[in-house]
């Protein structure tokens, strides 16, 4: 008989510890701080985007993997569910409300398991354009086929069963909330157990050389389907719930406007970080319902969020908190908060000439009718006077000179502090 290797502890992370501990606690926590209908009801559709941020993002970030039709597996884990829940409700099958989502989760893994087999022969842009067609394929299904989607009404349902068990009927909001929030935490911290698994360490592989990845011997587009079907089950999950939470589910979750957003947020929030998804899920739920509450041109702002974002910044928000994190780890971001604050100054200068001619533009596109005075900011601007647009214009080519003078600054005094962490890194490797 062999030696017995020797055993060697390893020591508590404490940090990783913290932090999902932390994580915990806000998903605890969050509705009782914030209490009104509107607040719990964001809420929920925050969790449930976390979800389905996350399990994209083994496609886009751990894999490399762009996906142009993610919605498909979300959108038919929530149809799956929502038939599931009526057929309880009718008393064909006995099964629990929560555990409804699992069914759409396997409805995710089976779909996923179907189209991945196809589209993960190829990598790449053939790859997109493969998610891309299946996407309006299963869109264009969603008319043609109105028994099972419901036509454009959609298919509804009621998630409140006979007698409530322990007090908890999923009526009320908080409770549907605390469901999902589970449900979230289980699927965050399976979806992170992967990323330390071997298929998630060979994902990442298949991401950056999967040439290399063939020559010790693995099979790329193995590795590629297996993953898609574990984003696939994630993503039914997600959908699940979101069909449990608004117990209705129509054509529009499958649509590639959803899946469009899937990709823009993940990406804002950063796919080359684990919690980047869960901050673009954050912006996705503020946006969708906030953002598009105060302003018909939310989508242009989004849009050039985005661009900007692309252009400058293409870790995301993410990447420039480790970024900024970096920095403070050697003492060097109290030398920046000036250069930060004027940044922000300028930016928001900008911001609002650049909102006061757009606002005007489509109040005359939009709401002509209504007369040419319209109110922005607390100030009441007049469309069809020349002053309201000189002015904006003013105050948006003010802010573009001021934050190119300030963008230089800021450039010099960063490219300073980095020389300055790369010199006390030198300095202690070789100590």
């Amino acid at each position: 008989m062999g030696t017995p290797k020797p055993f060697h502890f390893k020591p508590i992370n404490f940090g990783r510890w913290l932090v999902w501990s932390l994580y915990a606690l806000a998903l605890l926590l969050a509705p009782l701080l914030w209490t009104s209908g509107l607040a719990q009801t964001m809420l929920s559709q925050i969790g449930i985007a976390i979800i389905a941020c996350l399990a994209y993002n083994i496609l886009l970030g751990q894999g490399g993997m762009l996906s142009f039709g993610h919605a498909v597996y979300s959108g038919l884990g929530a149809f799956l569910t929502i038939h599931s829940l009526n057929l309880v409700s009718s008393g064909a099958w006995q099964l629990p409300v929560s555990l409804l989502p699992v069914i759409g989760g396997l409805a995710g893994l089976g779909f996923a398991m179907l189209f991945g087999y196809v589209s993960t022969k190829k990598s790449g842009t053939p790859f997109a354009m493969i998610t891309l067609g299946i996407g309006e394929l299963i869109w264009s299904m969603s008319l043609m086929l109105p028994e099972f989607f419901g036509g454009e009404g959609g298919v509804s349902g009621n998630r409140v069963l006979g007698q409530a068990v322990w007090g908890i009927s999923f009526g009320p909001q908080i409770q549907v909330y605390y469901l999902i929030a589970v449900y979230c935490f289980v699927c965050t911290a399976a979806m992170f157990a992967l990323t330390r698994t071997p298929l998630g360490r060979m994902l990442n592989a298949v991401r950056d050389n999967p040439e290399r990845v063939e020559f010790i011997g693995y099979d790329t587009q193995w590795v590629r389907f297996m993953a898609f079907m574990i984003s696939g089950f994630f993503a039914g999950i997600a959908g699940g719930l979101s069909a449990l939470n608004f117990e209705i589910v129509t054509a529009e979750v499958v649509g590639a406007a959803r899946s469009g957003s899937y990709l823009l947020f993940t990406f804002l929030g950063g796919a080359t970080f684990f919690f980047g998804p869960i901050i673009g899920a954050v912006l996705m739920v503020v946006a969708l319902v906030l953002l598009s509450e105060l302003t018909k041109a939310w989508l242009l702002y989004l849009g050039l969020i985005f661009v900007f974002m692309v252009m400058y910044a293409p870790g995301g928000f993410a990447g420039l908190i480790m970024m900024n994190l970096r920095v403070a780890a050697y003492g060097k971001l109290r030398r920046l908060w000036t250069a930060y604050l004027a940044l922000a100054a300028t930016a928001l200068t900008i911001l609002v000439g650049a909102a006061a001619m757009v606002e005007m533009v489509y109040h005359r596109q939009m709401n002509e009718a209504m007369g040419p005075q319209l109110r922005f900011l607390g100030a009441t601007l007049n469309s069809g006077h020349v002053d309201a647009w000189f002015g904006a214009g003013l105050v948006m080519l003010l802010g573009l000179g001021l934050f190119e003078l300030t963008r230089r600054q800021f450039k010099r005094e960063w490219d300073a502090t980095q020389e300055e962490i790369e010199k006390e890194i030198k300095r202690r490797e070789a100590l």
